[in-house]
């Protein structure tokens, strides 16, 4: 696991889903800002915003999509972080399935989001600072075989 100030992301408080109590609460991504972004980037997109669903426990993120033509593209907007995903499917946690950020995908970052690429999504956990990881958030990474920033981010563990 890396440690020091040369990883490539740090993760922190909660962006597993998970956090104590004690340690008080997570921040949440704003909803009405996300609904904003997906709308603009339907716009830049020359397509439609679909339907947002929520995030219910156990996942750890938002979902809609944008579709132009026959092409659909699933965004995923994590729900304690401004962090933007694309993927091709809807599904309950990802582990590398994750596609390059459309040309438009800056209606995200124009509305404060980080979109976040495949390099990014699909590093290994040992090229990022996971100190902040608890014991029993490495035991879910453990339990579920995850091995990159994208599958600690986007799931639904239990």
């Amino acid at each position: 696991m890396a440690t020091d100030g040369d990883s490539a992301f740090t993760l922190p408080r909660g962006a597993t889903g998970f956090f104590r109590l004690k340690d008080g609460p997570i921040p949440e991504t704003d909803q009405r800002t996300f609904r904003t972004a997906l709308y603009a980037a339907a716009r830049a997109a020359e397509g439609h915003a679909g339907e947002i669903e929520e995030q219910t426990y156990p996942r750890t993120f938002h979902t809609a999509t944008v579709t132009k033509g026959t092409g659909e593209w699933v965004i995923l907007c994590h729900a304690n972080y401004p962090w933007i995903a694309f993927a091709r499917e809807r599904r309950e946690w990802y582990t590398e399935e994750f596609l390059a950020p459309p040309p438009w995908a800056h209606a995200f970052t124009d509305a404060g989001f980080a979109v976040l690429d495949h390099a990014q999504l699909t590093l290994p956990l040992t090229d990022i600072d996971t100190t902040v990881l608890t014991k029993g958030e490495w035991r879910e990474i453990r339990l579920y075989g995850v091995t990159t920033l994208g599958g600690v981010l986007f799931n639904a563990w239990d």
